[in-house]
């Protein structure tokens, strides 16, 4: 991954004044862009007057940096008159480059620099081999500049331009501007009562269209917890679609009485507010399965010009419909609280009695004691082998059902069986990339192999696909931060009142410990151990799956410069 960088009209600059050019260029490469460039893991490998290249390892890190250092300089910049400013161009590509000793070069070099040179002032350009392991992953936007002819590179190259500016505040009177990738999201249906059993069905109608169209090749689905929670608030659709950061949306209303059903949808643009298809249903009860394939085949059908090759998946669900109520139930409750998710098991139970072919209720109820083991301390080696059996048997039934190969692929990690683990976890991710969840976990598992950067990577696009996620995903991007020596970043993380899970302020202790800040520390781990009285780091430590124990360590000590308990 390389980045190259120069001064926009550096030499009219030094023309000009050549002492206090130089005088403020060096203190900018000695105070802001060596700094950014250490701390996002990068080696500049070249310098040459005003311009410099960087290699980092990672794409995101490389993008993050770009930005940072775009930042920083428009700061400098403030207050300075405009024909004294010290503006940069920046351009980064990733491919293979060629070494020798400490120098680089390439094609990837090349095409950087050509970037570069074609970038604004205060800009950066990335090109398509780039855009392609940022998009979706960073909260920035990634603006289509086509297909560029650079100067020496035969072949046209695709080129996005980062944009960075925060959003303003929404007007009614202001076209939003919205994502023009295939995004979604499913909006709670609507009911015309006050039954909660009407609720229920409801509720779990919307997250089955959501589970299956997040099975759709290309299409970003965003998570039931975020989408779900527009429930019974009236927000003007563009907004809400801007708030979600989607282009499509969902939205409509179900009516069930006795053995009847009646569902009203409709798919929006929210570009426009546009319409692109609505349709009534009236049928049987009895065949809302084979109702929620056509749902989502006509929503699939109405974006073809955004997806032309994408096709519906095949759906395994059960024909039951007792053993479906149960189940949407037990789904809704299961991943909230010590006291719902154990609610849910009777009823996820229930269903799997009714119909023991029911996949989805052997994965969510593998999902609920996953859940307890994870967060309590009760009883943790029974619920990991309940919660194995359940999601081995769902595997069984339905090899497609990705929540089943998620969990277990956890499971096997934890016991042991780590790369298997991981394998198999990344099996689930494949036939669902839409699963938020899995994505934070993910970040877990990263921290445990040794790959920080990709956990923070996998934890921020948990975020993306839910952005309005429950409170261990901030634990987990914190934990994933902190692995990565990125200390400010998961302080600022953890102190989020949305963290939650035990280890939100074990690490949120551990971090202020490596920033210094001791006396905090110390305070945030009492606070960890009024809760957790009988932690102890090396206990800890002996059971997490670290792949090199100078991870390990890394915690470890942490944990001890905090005054945690050895």
């Amino acid at each position: 991954m390389i980045l190259a960088a120069d001064v926009a009209g550096y030499s009219r600059l030094m023309e000009r004044d050549e002492e206090d050019t130089h005088a403020r260029l060096q203190k900018l490469l000695r105070d802001d862009i060596r700094p950014a460039v250490g701390s996002h893991r990068g080696r500049i490998f070249k310098t040459a007057g005003d311009g410099l290249f960087v290699e980092f390892a990672s794409a995101i890190e490389a993008v993050r940096c770009a930005v940072d250092l775009q930042r920083a300089i428009a700061e400098r910049n403030e207050g300075v008159a405009l024909d004294r400013r010290l503006a940069f161009r920046i351009g980064i590509n990733l491919g293979d480059v060629l070494s020798d000793q400490e120098d680089l070069f390439g094609d990837c070099v090349n095409v950087a620099a050509r970037l570069e040179s074609m970038t604004e002032p205060g800009s950066v350009l990335i090109s398509h081999s780039v855009y392609d392991h940022v998009d979706r992953k960073l909260p920035l936007r990634f603006d289509d500049q086509g297909d560029c002819t650079l100067k020496n590179i035969a072949r046209p190259i695709r080129v996005y331009k980062v944009c960075w500016d925060e959003k303003p505040q929404v007007d009614s009177a202001t076209p939003l501007e919205l994502p023009q990738l295939a995004s979604i999201a499913v909006l709670p249906f609507a009911t015309s009562s006050n039954d909660r059993e009407q609720e229920y069905f409801a509720e779990g109608l919307a997250e089955d269209l959501i589970t299956d169209l997040s099975k759709v090749k290309g299409l970003l689905v965003i998570a039931a917890h975020s989408s779900l929670a527009y429930k019974d608030r009236s927000i003007d659709v563009r907004r809400i679609a801007a708030q979600l950061g989607v282009r499509y949306l969902v939205e409509g209303s179900v009516r069930r009485a006795q053995t009847r059903t009646r569902i009203n949808t409709q798919l929006i643009d929210a570009t426009h507010g546009n319409c692109l298809w609505a349709e009534r249903f009236d049928r049987d009860l009895a065949d809302i399965f084979a109702l929620q394939d056509e749902v989502v085949s006509k929503v699939v059908t109405a974006l073809a010009g955004t997806l032309p090759a994408a096709r519906p998946a095949p759906s395994h669900r059960t024909t039951n419909l007792q053993a479906y109520d149960l189940f949407v139930r037990g789904r809704a409750l299961a991943t909230q609280s010590l006291r719902e998710t154990r609610l849910a098991r009777p009823l996820l139970t229930r269903a799997i009695e009714i119909d023991p072919e029911f996949a989805g209720a052997h994965a969510w109820l593998a999902m609920s004691h996953h859940f307890d083991a994870l967060y309590y301390e009760s009883e943790t080696v029974e619920h990991r082998a309940f919660a194995r059996v359940a999601a081995e048997r769902a595997v069984e039934i339905d090899s497609e059902n990705a929540d089943a190969h998620i969990v277990l692929g956890y499971l096997r990690a934890y016991e042991g069986e780590f790369e298997a683990g991981i394998a198999q976890f990344e099996h689930g991710l494949r036939l669902n990339p839409n699963h938020a969840e899995g994505w934070s976990l993910l970040a877990d598992l990263r921290v445990f192999q040794g790959r920080a950067t990709e956990a923070v990577e996998s934890a921020e696009n948990a975020f993306r696909l839910n952005p309005s996620p429950p409170g261990d995903y901030y634990s987990f991007l914190g934990w994933a931060q902190y692995a990565a020596r990125r200390y400010q970043e998961a302080v600022a993380t953890l102190r989020q009142p949305q963290a939650g899970g035990p280890g939100s302020k074990r690490n949120l202790a551990a971090a202020l410990a490596r920033l210094g800040l001791i006396d905090e520390a110390r305070a945030t781990a009492c606070d960890f151990l009024s809760e957790f009285p009988n932690f102890s780091a090396a206990q800890w430590g002996r059971t997490q799956p670290f792949v090199d124990d100078n991870d390990r360590q890394h915690f470890i000590e942490g944990y001890a410069m905090a005054d945690l308990p050895k």
